[in-house]
């Protein structure tokens, strides 16, 4: 072709042709590259998606568990909220008074240490009882730690108290195998007495150590005669698996029976015929101490020693001993003309083998039985008051009570008052039985 403008045109649609085809090959290019681009966005944003779907439903399957815990914690909080926080300890003073219901009767008493003499405690016994008894503060060990030396701050603080009140006081105890300075039992070389095998040193020892309990009794009733009638001359001195059924203490070993007779006979020298002297033990309800603490103090009175009562110190449980069994006990000292003291009496929640604790959760049926128990006792002492010149009970309340150490350490509740010092079933058995939960 030979046309110079043919060949124009030919060459400017080539070019044309050529631009178009470039720029759709441009466009398809670029339309691949944003797929390529893309794909792992959207395939992200699917997997964002699916777990978001699978947190949703993680939640949804969670939620009834979560609920349950939240609405467990509602309702704890709720009920710790409703229920009632324990008491503050206080003297109940619009209920009745024991000292007033009972006073056709006995007297009603309770143990008391020194510290007891303020505060709510000493409310308590101001408002409940018109007898008193020391619990630790007249015992031997107390009152002369050494041969000579009388402490009588504490002594005399509880004889004080009861004045300031108008009660009665009752001393406990004159002589005992426990609680004792370890200085009576040595002579006068410091060595041991009882064991002594020589016959004349024995003899020797045995002077020394009634002369020293002579001077002991002596010395304490001159002090308190005028304040205290009622008198805890022996304790303990039966055990009925020990020989000839006297319990094997130092006093028993170096001297027999003596102890028993100058113990009596120095109270009475002292403290002329009007104060009142018992021999006090416990397990009285027991048919074989009881027969044997009666053959002792049938042979001391054959001989003239002044006993004028048996202390029955009456520690039992909600398991026994049955009451009929301390009654009968009674009954049968009064035979001999004697008077009868229940002189530390508690119920503990537990039978003497069992070794369980109840901590706070006591059972309802266990105060129950304990209120059933103290309702019984106490219609069978007004039964027989006629033999019974008193009650007093081995503390007031149950945040007090050698029960607590003894046998085990655990919760004991053997006594009139709870921990707060508030009336338990216990009480109104004995006080007002209509005023006991139905």
């Amino acid at each position: 072709m030979n046309n110079p403008i043919a060949r124009m045109g030919i060459i400017i649609a080539a070019i044309v042709i050529s631009v178009f085809l470039a720029l759709l090959l441009f466009l398809n290019r670029m339309d691949n590259h944003s797929k390529d681009v893309n794909e792992p966005a959207v395939a992200a944003s699917e997997q964002a998606e699916d777990a978001s779907k699978k947190d949703a439903a993680a939640a949804d399957a969670a939620k009834p568990t979560e609920d349950a815990t939240a609405a467990a914690k509602e309702e704890k909080d709720v009920t710790a909220a409703s229920a009632e926080p324990p008491p503050a300890p206080s003297v109940e003073m619009d209920i009745p008074s024991l000292k007033d219901v009972f006073k056709d009767y006995f007297p009603i008493g309770a143990a008391i240490e020194p510290n007891e003499t303020t505060g709510l405690h000493a409310d308590l016994l101001k408002k409940q009882v018109n007898w008193l008894v020391a619990e630790n503060a007249m015992k031997p060990d107390a009152i002369e730690p050494s041969e000579g030396n009388f402490n009588w701050t504490n002594a005399d603080k509880l004889v004080a108290f009861a004045k300031e009140n108008g009660m009665q006081l009752r001393f406990h105890t004159l002589v005992w195998h426990n609680q004792v300075g370890a200085w009576f039992f040595k002579d006068a070389d410091g060595n041991p007495m009882a064991d002594e095998t020589d016959p004349k040193k024995r003899e020797a020892n045995k002077k020394l150590l009634l002369k020293r309990l002579d001077n002991h009794v002596r010395t304490i009733v001159s002090r308190y005669k005028n304040d205290i009638k009622s008198w805890d001359v022996v304790n303990e001195v039966i055990e009925p698996g020990d020989p000839d059924g006297m319990r094997a203490s130092d006093w028993y070993k170096i001297t027999g029976t003596d102890f028993i007779e100058t113990a009596f006979r120095a109270a009475r020298a002292a403290g002329g015929p009007d104060i009142k002297l018992y021999i006090n033990d416990y397990g009285t309800d027991d048919v074989t101490k009881r027969d044997r603490l009666y053959d002792l103090v049938k042979s001391m009175l054959d001989k003239g020693v002044p006993i004028d009562g048996v202390g029955h110190q009456t520690h039992i449980s909600i398991a026994g001993p049955p009451v009929s069994a301390i009654i009968d006990s009674m009954k049968k000292f009064a035979e001999l003309g004697l008077d009868n003291i229940v002189t530390e009496l508690d119920m503990s929640l537990y039978a003497w083998n069992d070794r369980s604790d109840y901590g706070d959760d006591i059972p309802a049926n266990i105060l129950k039985n304990q209120a059933d128990k103290y309702r019984e006792l106490f219609d069978a002492f007004k039964a027989n008051k006629d033999i019974i010149s008193g009650v007093m009970f081995w503390g007031i309340t149950d945040a007090h009570t050698w029960l607590d150490t003894f046998p085990v350490t655990r919760k004991d509740a053997p006594l009139l008052f709870d921990r707060q010092l508030h009336a338990k079933q216990a009480f109104w058995a004995i006080v007002d039985p209509s005023k006991l939960p139905q």
